[in-house]
C-alpha cells in the first residue's frame, strides 16, 4: 500500500471508531508511538504495547461527546491528520482535545505516530 492509502485507510476506520482494528491493520510490529512530555499517557513501542496504550487510554474516558479526524495531508513517506476529541475524562471533568498526528510509513506499514498537542 502507498502511504496515501494507508492514510486514507486510517482515517476511514477511526472515523467509524475502529482504532483498534486500524492498529492491528495497519501498523508494523515495531511502531513507535511518541506522546509529547506534558502527556498523560507514556510513549509505547511494538504493536502489543501500542494497543494496551490504546486500551489504557479508552478506560480514561467516562463519556465521549464528540470528536473527528481530518483529511489526511501526505508528504513523501509522512502524513499528518488533525484530530478533535470532545470526552469526559475520569477525575478531570469534561474537555476537549485537539491534536495534529503524524505517521511515518515504510514498507507498507505504519511505523511512527507521533502527537502534537
Amino acid at each position: 500500500m502507498t502511504t496515501k492509502q494507508i492514510a486514507d485507510r486510517l482515517v476511514e476506520l477511526c472515523r467509524k471508531g475502529q482504532i483498534m482494528e486500524a492498529q492491528e491493520e495497519l501498523f508494523a510490529d515495531n511502531v513507535l508511538s511518541a506522546e509529547p512530555d506534558h502527556s498523560m499517557l507514556k510513549s509505547a513501542k511494538g504493536k502489543d504495547a501500542v494497543a494496551e496504550k490504546g486500551k489504557n487510554f479508552a478506560s480514561m474516558i467516562e463519556e465521549r461527546h464528540g470528536g473527528s479526524f481530518s483529511d489526511p495531508i501526505i508528504g513523501g513517506k509522512y502524513f499528518s491528520i488533525a484530530m478533535v476529541l470532545d470526552a469526559t475524562i475520569k477525575g478531570q471533568g469534561r474537555m476537549v482535545m485537539e491534536e495534529i498526528c503524524l505517521y511515518e510509513v515504510k514498507d507498507g506499514k505504519i511505523v511512527l505516530e507521533q502527537f502534537y498537542f
